[in-house]
């Protein structure tokens, strides 16, 4: 039952997952208008704007800008005609890229140039979210004819300028609400899970648990350096140092979800080879990270090289944990596998976007947002089925080992005590005690007139009748073969002859009539020499009771000897 409505949650989330791309290209309207761009290598300082548009064979606007390499750059668009609206004025926005300056220049058509003077912060004031940088146009009556970038200590990684697009302020608003909702949701997720799993994990401590929240906390920081809120809040903050932060966060994000996987699967699913598989990925991906964040300026391209071959092993991790997790007959593969699907998807996708495939996209650079978010909610769906799970376990187990240990104490024909647990309790009681050994009599006949399964009913029926005739608290066994012992309180002696009375009176098998025949003793039982004294004492008034006809009972007081 339980296999069945899981599968129905994971199909059911599985079906919303791949519907969620198809509202965000076709409902979330992009900022403004695309602006194609051209790229040349810059050739020494000094040059102005003007100088390099008046040679427009050194521009390159077919070529992948990434074939440049690092370096010094102008970027220019082609001929515009941007014509400003007082009521609603221009913006431009473009990637936020690794580059150690950029300076643009607005050319209008009064032959006036607006300068957007450099900045090698990550430009606080003008980061969007989306991390988008965005240039706000002072009101002016000429239209912009070229928008020129100069563009200095560019690492090149992704392209020079580029997602460069002219739009109002009003779709600016827009796009940043869009983009809002996007990241707040997502941050407000993060923190609700945080504190939700830290909670569980407080109670429940579980290894999984801590993994899950270093990975839900690694993405929330990605989440607030990858937006640029980060720099919104830190504006000393250098761009550079921003997107180190992106990178090794996001890398500390995928060792953690490594780890996860390798403590939220039963221990069966990661034999040795596995495990080790999983940890040097970790390791790798670590790695990668810290290359970004540590490497000088000058050995960017390379550590981003090695962090993307870093991050094209976690896909590589997932399919043999997939294919183990099958063969073992895990519990939790259907639930993994769905929600492992779009951020393992989107990490290959993203390596080889890195390594040169595909041109970038606004929608590709913040679909880690996307996917994780799937990831973070299905893998909490994951934990929260696990751990009820761990709960049946413990439950069950709690169950058997209750049964365990009333098997362990009981008889398993008749229920009642066995002679060890008899024992256990009796012995050690305070004040004086009253001891019955009560004995069917001629029970070889029963068994040879009903047959042994008649003679066990026999005995289940005088073990009942036992049970309903002493008092709350009186301790009863069945000692072996049809012989059974009572022991209770002094004070709350039991009338050996009603005993028998209400034994008589029990209807047995084929309305056999059976009898017993009982040895009674009172005395001390806090000792097992006191034990002794007292069974010899009421086996020997038992001996006296079957030798003077049976169905009958005798005291033995006279034999205790106080101790």
């Amino acid at each position: 039952m339980s296999n069945n409505i899981t599968r129905i949650l994971v199909l059911g989330i599985a079906a919303l997952m791949a519907l969620m791309p198809a509202p965000a290209k076709a409902q979330i309207k992009p900022f403004g208008k695309p602006l194609a761009t051209c790229v040349a290598r810059a050739q020494g300082q000094g040059e102005t704007p003007r100088q390099v548009l008046a040679n427009p064979a050194r521009f390159s606007c077919a070529a992948d800008q990434t074939l440049f390499g690092p370096g010094d750059f102008w970027v220019a668009t082609p001929r515009l005609n941007l014509v400003f609206d007082t009521g609603d004025p221009l913006r431009v926005r473009i990637a936020s890229l690794w580059q150690h300056r950029m300076t643009l220049y607005a050319l209008h058509a009064d032959g006036t140039t607006t300068i957007f003077p450099p900045g090698r912060n990550a430009l606080a004031g003008t980061l969007k979210l989306g991390a988008m940088v965005e240039y706000a146009f002072p009101v002016h009556m000429a239209p912009v004819t070229r928008l020129v970038w100069h563009v200095e200590g560019s690492q090149n990684l992704r392209g020079v300028v580029i997602g460069a697009r002219a739009g109002t302020a009003a779709e600016g608003v827009r796009a940043d609400l869009t983009m809002a909702t996007i990241y707040s949701a997502f941050s407000g997720l993060c923190i609700a899970l945080l504190v939700y799993n830290l909670a569980l994990w407080g109670a429940l401590r579980h290894r999984f648990q801590l993994a899950y929240c270093a990975m839900v906390a690694a993405l929330l920081v990605y989440t607030m350096s990858s937006s640029g809120v980060l720099a919104w809040h830190l504006p000393d903050l250098a761009n550079a140092d921003r997107l180190r932060t992106n990178y090794g966060t996001l890398a500390i994000a995928a060792a953690a979800a490594l780890y996860f996987a390798r403590t939220f699967f039963e221990p069966r699913v990661f034999g040795r080879n596995l495990g080790l598989l999983i940890r040097v990925i970790g390791f790798v991906v670590l790695g990668g990270g810290a290359a970004m964040v540590l490497a000088p300026d000058r050995w960017i391209p390379l550590a981003d090289r090695l962090y993307a071959i870093a991050f094209l092993t976690v896909p590589l991790a997932v399919l043999p944990v997939l294919w183990s997790a099958w063969v073992a007959r895990s519990r939790y593969l259907w639930l993994f596998a769905v929600a492992w699907a779009a951020p393992a998807y989107m990490a290959f996708v993203r390596a080889l976007h890195s390594l040169g495939w595909g041109s970038w996209s606004f929608w590709l650079d913040n679909s880690t947002i996307i996917a994780m978010t799937a990831e973070a909610l299905l893998s909490s769906l994951a934990i929260a089925y696990r751990i009820r799970l761990l709960s049946l376990e413990r439950d069950l187990a709690i169950a058997q080992e209750t049964e365990s240990r009333k098997l362990a104490q009981t008889d398993d024909l008749t229920g009642l005590l066995n002679r060890r647990a008899f024992l256990l309790e009796a012995i050690g009681r305070s004040g004086r005690q009253q001891l019955i050994l009560a004995d069917l009599d001629h029970f070889k006949r029963v068994n040879d007139t009903l047959g042994h399964d008649g003679g066990d009913e026999v005995l289940r029926v005088f073990a009942r009748s036992l049970r309903l005739a002493v008092p709350i608290g009186a301790l009863v066994a069945r000692f072996g073969g049809e012989e059974f012992a009572i022991v209770v309180n002094g004070d709350s002696q039991i009338d050996p002859n009603a005993l028998l009375a209400t034994l008589r009176t029990a209807r047995m098998p084929f309305d056999l009539r059976v009898t017993a025949s009982l040895g009674v003793c009172t005395g001390p039982l806090a000792t097992e020499q006191d034990w002794k004294r007292m069974y010899q004492c009421a086996d020997r008034a038992l001996f006296e009771a079957k030798a003077h006809g049976r169905d009958r009972a005798r005291h033995g007081e006279r034999l205790v000897t106080a101790g």
